[in-house]
């Protein structure tokens, strides 16, 4: 597979719902603990936590690593709302073109998703049943996802978007709806997938010609279920350990793999395993765990990548 494994900060607890008082771990440390695990891509994360500009450069340059992508969260169905988060997507843009000149593989692919709303975030893989969008709303949705992507192709990259628990499009019928209705790629999120009720390897002989972007989870399914079924939502979702290192939970890695490799796919395989440190957890230890975690899943993908 022509493919390149990139790491996330979100596998080490940093990202945008990170508690407030919890310790986060140095983008120095998270880098080294990645390389030494042999990935050679890293995804942005927060804006600003591995640099901006010249210090992202730097950083970049200096673990000898290129940068897959990130996430840019904007309210795609409510007009007045995405026209004032704009510049958040341009100013994104800004530091993948700074990626873009550091990195010596693919491109950074510019990684859009739906705000959502409170009532889905709340029932995370029941969107539908407790706030469907009127036919208006998934126009004004469709429309402002097309201007997104006209932005981002003006800065010279592609767009990808990313299905996600919690936002208007979430399950598989939403994103088969999304993928007619727009000329934006997927991004294949196995464990918010499987939040869905989706399946993954279903996902790539379904919408195996459209994914441009992999992120990678895996889910033990037990746990995730008693969350949700307790009413959690995402917040308890990243917390109380559904997301597993490869072999530890529900996906059927190789059969996942193989068939994205029997299509051809090229794009970033970014491995994802998010969780949240809460205040009470001791970041030395944390820190340990999660850097053995991303060496289990790096070691996981070599018969592919």
């Amino acid at each position: 597979m022509k493919a390149t494994v990139a790491g996330a900060p979100v596998s080490f607890g940093v990202f945008e719902l990170t508690p407030e008082g919890a310790e986060t771990i140095s983008p120095d440390a998270m880098m080294e603990a990645l390389a030494a695990a042999d990935y050679t891509g890293i995804d942005l994360g927060p804006l600003g936590f591995l640099g901006e500009d010249a210090a992202l450069r730097a950083r970049l340059d200096r673990f000898g690593m290129a940068l897959a992508g990130g996430w840019v969260q904007l309210p795609f169905s409510d007009d007045e709302a995405f026209a004032a988060a704009l510049p958040d997507l341009r100013a994104a843009l800004r530091q993948f073109s700074v990626g873009a000149e550091a990195g010596t593989g693919a491109l950074p692919l510019p990684t859009l998703a739906d705000d959502g709303s409170a009532l889905r975030r709340g029932a995370p893989g029941r969107g539908a049943e407790v706030d469907r969008l009127d036919p208006d709303a998934w126009g004004r949705l469709t429309d402002n996802v097309a201007r997104a992507a006209a932005v981002v192709r003006e800065a010279g990259f592609e767009p990808t978007f990313h299905h996600h628990a919690g936002t208007f499009v979430e399950s598989p019928d939403e994103i088969d709806r999304f993928l007619a209705d727009t000329d934006v790629d997927l991004t294949l999120d196995t464990g918010h997938l499987f939040i869905a009720g989706g399946d993954p390897l279903a996902a790539v002989e379904r919408w195996g010609d459209r994914i441009n972007h992999l992120h990678l989870k895996d889910v033990d399914l037990t746990t995730l279920r008693r969350v949700l079924a307790a009413g959690g939502g995402m917040p308890e979702v990243w917390s109380g350990g559904s997301f597993v290192a490869f072999g530890e939970g529900d996906i059927d890695l190789a059969s996942v793999m193989t068939a994205l490799d029997a299509r051809g796919y090229e794009g970033w395989v970014v491995v994802e395993q998010d969780v949240l440190n809460g205040p009470d957890v001791a970041l030395d230890a944390f820190v340990t765990a999660r850097s053995a975690d991303q060496a289990t899943n790096r070691d996981a993908l070599r018969a592919w990548v």
